[in-house]
């Protein structure tokens, strides 16, 4: 292995570092655009709680994005899926997980400032109603397939059959 490859595997084991604040642990987190032209990307992890009170993720803010919302897929009347913004955020039971993936529950970046490439990090602050703000370096990985994912495949920046339609969004 070359130096600089071992110097970057280095650097990507410790971007994904579990980041914490109080009872909550971020784990596996990682980032992901359709395209290098893509003006929106996602973030995914899992957030544990280790405490004995339940706790709610309410907020994301990064530099990286015009908006940065919590966002989940659901299924309209005639059974297509959309992104829709989660204005309530996403609640963590106490001693529980949970898991935000691929064509569910999501950290969504809308009007990319940059383009993100492999291997960059996304610094992230999640806001929690008891545990409060938790910093996250999350990697940018371009390269996980839809086997980590659930089996679903990305298409212009949303699983592959899902309308990228959102609502609670003003439309341009």
């Amino acid at each position: 292995m070359s130096r600089f490859k071992l110097l970057m595997t280095a650097a990507a084991v410790a971007f994904a570092a579990p980041a914490f604040a109080g009872d909550i642990t971020i784990t596996a987190p990682y980032a992901r655009v359709s395209t290098m032209m893509s003006k929106s990307g996602a973030a995914f992890m899992v957030i544990e709680n280790h405490g004995a009170e339940d706790d709610r993720m309410i907020g994301a803010a990064s530099d990286i994005a015009d908006r940065v919302e919590l966002h989940t897929h659901i299924a309209d009347a005639n059974g297509v899926m959309q992104m829709v913004e989660v204005k309530e955020g996403f609640p963590v039971a106490a001693h529980g997980t949970h898991a935000l993936k691929r064509g569910a529950d999501h950290v969504m970046f809308l009007g990319l400032r940059q383009s993100l490439k492999d291997g960059d990090a996304v610094h992230v602050v999640l806001t929690f109603e008891k545990a409060g703000e938790v910093a996250v370096d999350i990697p940018v990985d371009l390269k996980r397939d839809a086997a980590a994912t659930g089996g679903m495949q990305m298409m212009n920046g949303a699983p592959e059959g899902m309308m990228p339609q959102h609502q609670n969004m003003p439309s341009n």
